[in-house]
């Protein structure tokens, strides 16, 4: 066995089969070689973009292709070993040699255009995170919220590689020219990306995007045709020949019709080595090695930290290590000191990225494929399935969405809070729209102004969706409670925005600006019309949160108890009614109430300043709406927090307080300890309580009228524990300190209830 299947398969205690393992002085060993190749390739991706200044993209690769056909035909034999290629074989090997040329000519042109770091940090992904990125993404079977959450990793760092990478020297909107590039392809290269109508690196960024999934696609489908020629390092060989030969008319074409920068090749023998070296030779073979004597997922995750770390420190520190040839060339570009400037985008992104390569590349927790344990003395591999390798696998990304617009869809709140939204994005799309075509900046920064606002309404959004979740084993009481976290957040957004307003407008109260009038009155009339409509769509989260009858709104009441047997079992009781603060529809409302004061305060102070030049209306209804928003947003703040902290609703004390008092009298109830009641969400008022009832009666009869009693109250998710009088007895002989809460029960019947809500003695 050992002879035929290697020495990793491992018998187990007694001759039976164990699990398959590589010793960890061994695997050591690879990791750390695995690390060096890594951070050798960096080394050689920066000095091939030192080289790809002088020398055509199309010779460059030719040159890489050349080197690496020598080194691997030299070494493999791919003619003399093996068995015969058929031609049906050399088709299909012209094919993958075509394939590799045009991803090496992505990869290659995306290294021009954002440079040796970037392309590090986007295209040296293993194929194994690309695979989990893409199942996450249109697939079901994306390996659960781990893998959803390294999935949002990668996006959000190609974002910040998109949106917030300012690199001065990169980010320049060049324009291409005829005879401006060396030849027809690169000059149609560059009009595409200028079509995109982006900066060159940001071009660059998706088409290393591009190119990084062709890759994968493309090492995908060559696994079979691997084993059909008889292995990877065969198939590689091969395929760089044929490279060579199909690139060769075109370099020969290149150096006939176009200048080459290059004064003396014999002067990059020694960078162009390198270059093949690392990036080509070192690579393929120390990835095929540590995928024989390790683990796929952990090749992929010892891989990209050191490659990612070594990238962020060579573009920090590099300082083109080449020869005194190759400077000379680039003399004007190398005195371009911020080459490689090490933007926050490029930071972030990098942090980003090797947090989600690292969670994309883990094995899945749900077990879906299965454990390999060993092999069976015929060769079969053997796998574990646990249990959860048959369970339901979380949805993707596009099912998602289409699930959570049709529940959006489903209930008034949500639905209100959606449409508004479209209709607000619509409004601030339009203004952005026009303030660019007229270079008005008042309209801009309204329009930005709107677009923040936005985010407050997918917060609500997002809240009302996540309430109407079911509840889980982790959150046994479901997700009511997001509706009030999410109004209390809306609420100190507000006070945020409030204390700003006043400190803003105190200061042009002293020295008030002049304003440019002339487009303040359309947009805050727009405004004022969009949010008047949101004002009439949210009025009625506004006026439940002042509490209404239960009468005034759809309710639906269901209730159950169970069957107790003694001190410690416990009787349940689950409900809803309608009625309840809604904190986060509060929270919308506000917000859009305070748009609106603040599109009225805009009119108002441009009728001032036009018609009698009073300058200082504008800080005066600032400071007004300032103080107007933080006086409404008060009593928001404080329900919420009364329900954050567990307090009994104040509209509810009394009638539980009567409801106590009439549980005291039901017959055969001996007392009652530790009564909690709150609010958890808007529609639910939970409770406990423990009571102690006499040993002869039937504990069902009195859980039935105790929650019966407290539903009328207004306690709609209630647990009863039940104690009986033998249990006091047994009680009192453990412990001396249980006649304290015997007295503490008579403590509570001599308690009085006023009128102001509170208890005395």
């Amino acid at each position: 066995m050992e002879e035929k299947y290697g020495g990793d398969a491992r018998a187990g205690p007694g001759g039976g089969l164990g699990p398959v393992d590589v010793p960890s002085a061994r695997l050591t060993k690879y990791i750390v070689l695995l690390c060096l190749t890594k951070c050798l390739k960096a080394v050689g991706l920066f000095e091939s973009y030192d080289l790809l200044k002088a020398v055509h993209i199309v010779q460059f690769i030719f040159i890489l292709k050349l080197g690496t056909a020598f080194f691997m035909v030299l070494f493999q034999k791919p003619f003399s070993s093996g068995k015969t290629i058929t031609k049906h074989q050399w088709i299909k090997i012209f094919k993958h040699a075509v394939a590799g040329c045009i991803i090496s000519l992505l990869w290659f042109f995306g290294l021009t255009l954002c440079g040796p770091l970037r392309t590090l940090l986007l295209f040296e992904h293993s194929d194994i995170v690309v695979i989990s990125l893409l199942s996450v993404l249109f697939t079901s079977s994306g390996g659960g919220p781990a893998k959803t959450r390294g999935a949002a990793f990668f996006i959000i760092a190609v974002i910040c590689l998109l949106l917030f990478d300012n690199d001065d020297l990169m980010a320049k909107m060049a324009e291409h020219p005829e005879g401006h590039h060396d030849s027809a392809l690169t000059h149609m290269l560059y009009t595409a990306i200028a079509f995109l109508g982006v900066a060159d690196h940001k071009g660059g960024v998706l088409l290393l995007v591009l190119a990084l999934c062709c890759k994968v696609g493309f090492h995908t489908a060559s696994k079979k045709l691997s084993m059909d020629v008889g292995g990877p390092k065969r198939l590689q060989a091969l395929s760089q020949l044929v490279s060579v030969f199909l690139l060769c008319p075109w370099v020969i074409v290149l150096s006939v019709t176009t200048e080459s920068k290059v004064e003396s090749w014999f002067s990059l023998i020694v960078p162009f080595t390198t270059v093949i070296f690392f990036v080509m030779i070192l690579d393929f073979y120390m990835d095929s090695l540590c995928s024989i004597k390790m683990d796929v997922s952990k090749c992929a995750r010892y891989g990209s930290f050191p490659i990612f770390i070594s990238a962020l420190l060579f573009g920090n520190f590099w300082t083109h290590p080449i020869t005194d040839q190759l400077r000379a060339v680039n003399r004007a570009a190398h005195q371009e000191s911020t080459e490689h400037v090490l933007s926050g985008g490029v930071v972030v992104s990098a942090v980003f990225f090797i947090l989600s390569a690292n969670i994309l590349s883990s094995p899945s927790k749900r077990g879906q494929k299965g454990t390999l344990i060993g092999y069976s003395p015929e060769g079969t591999p053997l796998y574990h399935f646990m249990g959860d390798a048959f369970q339901h696998s979380s949805q993707s990304v596009p099912r998602f969405i289409k699930e959570s617009l049709k529940q959006i869809l489903e209930e008034s709140d949500s639905r209100q809070i959606f449409y508004f939204l479209c209709l607000n994005l619509l409004f601030t799309f339009v203004e952005l729209f026009y303030g660019v075509l007229t270079n008005s900046l008042g309209l801009i920064s309204d329009g930005f102004h709107m677009l923040f606002d936005c985010s407050a309404l997918v917060m609500g959004l997002f809240a009302a969706l996540m309430s109407r979740w079911k509840a889980t084993r982790i959150f046994s009481y479901g997700y009511g409670r997001i509706e009030i976290l999410s109004g209390f957040i809306n609420g100190l957004f507000l006070i945020v925005i409030a204390f700003f307003v006043f400190m803003e407008s105190v200061a042009r109260l002293i020295d008030p600006p002049e304003l440019d009038t002339n487009m303040l009155t359309p947009v805050s009339i727009g405004g004022l019309i969009v949010n008047l409509i949101g004002i009439c769509a949210f009025s009625h989260a506004h006026s439940h949160g002042h509490g209404t009858s239960p009468g005034n709104c759809h309710s639906s009441d269901h209730g159950h108890s169970h069957h107790t047997h003694g001190h410690g079992d416990h009787g349940h009781s689950h409900g809803f009614t309608g009625g309840g603060m809604n904190a986060n529809m509060r929270g919308v409302f506000l917000h859009v109430l305070a748009d609106t004061l603040g599109s009225i305060g805009v009119i108002v102070s441009t009728v001032l300043i036009e018609q009698f030049g009073w300058f200082i209306a504008d800080p005066l209804c600032s400071l007004f709406i300032a103080v107007l928003i933080f006086l409404s947003v008060i009593p928001l703040i404080k329900d919420a927090c009364q329900v954050l902290l567990l307090r009994l609703p104040p509209e509810y004390e009394k009638e539980l307080h009567i409801a106590l008092e009439k549980i005291q009298k039901i017959e055969g109830l001996i007392s009652y300890r530790d009564p909690h009641f709150w609010r958890h969400s808007a529609n639910i008022i939970a409770g406990t309580i423990h009571i102690q009832v006499t040993s002869d009666v039937l504990e069902q009869r009195i859980v039935q009228q105790v929650t019966g009693i407290l539903k009328d109250a207004g306690v709609n998710n209630l647990t009863i524990q039940v104690e009986k009088e033998a249990y006091f007895q047994h009680m009192s002989g453990l412990s001396t300190g249980f006649h304290d809460v015997l007295a503490m029960t008579k403590q509570m019947e001599s308690m009085k209830y006023c009128k102001d809500g509170t208890y005395i003695m």
